[in-house]
């Protein structure tokens, strides 16, 4: 095989998976993966998809190889073929934050509305947290917290946050965290404690940003 059709069909077969991941709700299955596994069902439900569009877009990651599937019942669950999909979904989302200051505006007006402009980041947290004073609040749903967590973080899903507002003590600061920089539960969570007059921040990376770093990781199921 002569150099120039080596070189043309090994970036052809790049190209055909980068390509699969190069569309938004594929991008946003990647993220939600990222989390652990879950059915199409799951997947439709939190992206907002029709089911039968969020199968199509799964059966695209699948066909470039970048997701797996495992069948329980009628079911079928998916997940990441391996951790270096999300390391390189990390990368693309790390530069983007870096390198399009349209999207730097957008994230920082969406927060700046909801007063949740600061934000602590992993190293930082991993500092602070041989601090009693520090309570972590895991917002994402109570199945997402039980594949995997930080350890002693306190799981209130986003929409439980008000109705366990007594339970939590404002001698205490919070951060709180969700799926990661894109994800919305923790900003909504921050809101509502700051103006109960909580101290509370939110974490600017996910769940699975902390796990790809290799820290310690707590499950419950």
């Amino acid at each position: 095989m002569e150099k120039r059709i080596f070189k043309d069909k090994v970036y052809s077969l790049l190209a055909k998976m980068i390509q699969a991941m190069a569309n938004p709700h594929r991008l946003e299955i990647i993220d939600l993966l990222g989390q652990g596994e879950k059915t199409v069902e799951q997947v439709a439900k939190e992206t907002h998809m029709a089911v039968a569009n969020a199968s199509q877009h799964l059966q695209v990651l699948k066909s470039a190889n970048l997701v797996e599937i495992r069948r329980e019942g009628n079911f079928i669950h998916y997940r990441l073929a391996n951790k270096e999909i999300y390391k390189s979904w990390q990368t693309m989302r790390e530069l983007g934050l870096e390198r399009i200051a349209e999207m730097e505006k957008l994230i920082n007006d969406f927060r700046k509305k909801r007063n949740v402009l600061e934000a602590v980041r992993i190293d930082e947290l991993v500092d602070r947290l041989t601090s009693r004073n520090i309570v972590l609040l895991d917002v994402r749903p109570a199945r997402e917290y039980d594949d995997g967590h930080i350890p002693d973080a306190i799981n209130v899903p986003v929409e439980e946050v008000t109705s366990q507002l007594k339970k939590l003590s404002k001698s205490k600061q919070y951060i709180a965290y969700c799926r990661g920089p894109f994800c919305v539960f923790a900003d909504e969570a921050v809101s509502v404690l700051v103006k109960e007059g909580f101290r509370a921040k939110r974490l600017h990376e996910g769940f699975a940003d902390w796990k790809s770093k290799g820290l310690p990781v707590e499950v419950t199921s």
